[in-house]
């Protein structure tokens, strides 16, 4: 790897004063109201300052962020040819109307379509993952004048109308006011809906099930089926080879259009520009209409995301106008974050690096700890995007606690590491910088964290 990422490997402690943290912490539990939480209960984790892997406390603590925050600092933390482009860009023009050009915005566009490659022409810009749900849902709807959408019961895309709707978890339920979204089974061996032994077996049936709900559905209500390439938040479960090339026929055959959500999935995190582009997953390369992003694509420094479009939408819209728009839609700071992402990810090999720790360090590792831990029923995963379903007992898998979930939290939070918990599952999803090294340390306090919840 290159310097840069060498360089960010073990950076400095900086000087904080601990007044600020306490400070901070006030200020939070006084002010600010939390997603996700019943406010009462709750003890954040107060950060001062992060470099590279590394989240920094306001006691001079160091702690190997092995949560990417949300699956998103996949350049790592305050990567300086980023920061830099976003000082320069605040300086030279801070804020345009969507509706003006600028060279900013086009060159951030242009990566986009580069790395989606064949098949894609445009980026529409958003403020962030959720509404850029809500935007390629919108275009699938206009373009096939149909109103459902379908997506699966074990998928997240968002906290806005639609794409809380689109989402299969238990967060949809109290936010269920967008019409027309219908959910599905998709593949999961491990935890398969459609009793599979094998990959392949899941493979034929999850399909099956997909075209008798269209079936049943109507496909001429059908307007899309929204799938994440890779499904983060419900799980990191690859689908098997074979499910997306069905998708896009079942797609082609009844004129539905393919949305893929690469928000979490996107821009390195599998070890590909995108997750429906690896090979492992997709080997004929099967390819959506619509492609959603944000998080990775900047690594969160400042909010953004979109919509990757295909030609044949995009012309939809040549004459006809486009019924969407957001004040920010493009800003000239989230887009010269992406351009030195872009360029960063591409000249540091960065996303090479995420494919060559998945495969040579974390995959190996988190599979010795499954050897070693009876808790950990399942390794799954791709590049820095991997999980451990956690279970109570192999043969049935009945998955742990909330509980012993929360004390493994604990534990890995006292060796120093940031987790990533949902449901029963740890998820490791460190940086795509992160070195060998660092995952040699986050593994070995996992063990201890694992031992540690055993013995209790």
């Amino acid at each position: 790897m290159t310097d840069t990422l060498n360089r960010l490997t073990a950076p400095a402690s900086p000087a904080h004063n601990p007044a600020d943290g306490v400070r901070a912490y006030e200020l939070d539990r006084q002010y600010v109201f939390h997603s996700w939480s019943a406010q009462g209960a709750l003890k954040p984790f107060v950060a001062a300052s992060a470099q590279g892997s590394y989240v920094y406390t306001y006691d001079g603590d160091a702690y190997l962020d092995f949560s990417s925050q949300l699956v998103n600092t996949n350049i790592g933390h305050s990567h300086p040819k980023v920061v830099a482009a976003i000082q320069q860009q605040a300086a030279q023009l801070a804020t345009v109307a969507p509706s003006h050009a600028a060279l900013v915005r086009g060159e951030a566009a242009k990566r986009i379509v580069e790395k989606a490659g064949p098949g894609f022409s445009q980026v529409f810009f958003t403020n962030g993952g959720a509404d850029a749900i809500e935007n390629a849902i919108r275009m699938a709807r206009l373009t096939t004048h149909k109103h459902k959408v379908l997506s699966t019961y074990r998928s997240y895309h968002g906290n806005t109308g639609a794409a809380i709707a689109a989402t299969g978890d238990w967060r949809r339920m109290p936010n269920e006011y967008a019409y027309g979204h219908v959910h599905f089974f998709g593949p999961f061996t491990y935890r398969s809906e459609f009793f599979s032994e094998t990959p392949e077996q899941e493979c034929a049936r999850a399909l099956r099930h997909l075209e008798r709900t269209i079936v049943a559905e109507g496909p001429g209500t059908i307007a899309a089926i929204l799938l994440e390439s890779v499904p983060g938040t419900a799980g990191i479960f690859a689908p098997p080879p074979g499910y997306l090339e069905g998708v896009r026929a079942l797609a082609d055959k009844y004129g539905i259009v393919w949305i893929a959500d690469e928000v979490m999935a996107g821009f390195g995190r599998t070890g590909d520009w995108f997750a429906w582009q690896n090979p492992t997953i997709n080997p004929n390369r099967a390819t959506p209409d619509l492609i959603a992003f944000a998080k990775g694509v900047n690594s969160g420094y400042v909010p953004v995301g979109g919509v990757v479009i295909s030609p044949t939408i995009a012309e939809a819209f040549a004459e006809k106008v486009f019924p969407g728009g957001l004040t920010y839609s493009g800003h000239p700071l989230a887009a010269a974050s992406i351009v030195a992402s872009i360029d960063a990810m591409t000249d540091e090999g960065i996303v090479e690096n995420a494919r060559m720790i998945g495969e040579q360090h974390l995959g190996p590792g988190l599979r010795a700890l499954a050897e070693k831990h009876e808790m950990i029923g399942d390794v799954r995963g791709l590049g820095v995007f991997w999980a451990l379903d956690l279970v109570t007992d192999r043969a049935t898998r009945e998955p742990v606690s909330v509980d012993v979930v929360n004390r493994l939290k604990a534990e890995l939070m006292a060796r120093k590491v940031l987790p990533f918990a949902a449901e029963n599952r740890i998820h490791v999803v460190p940086p795509c910088i992160v070195t060998p090294d660092q995952v040699a340390d986050a593994l070995q306090a996992y063990d201890g964290a694992f031992s540690a919840v055993a013995q209790k």
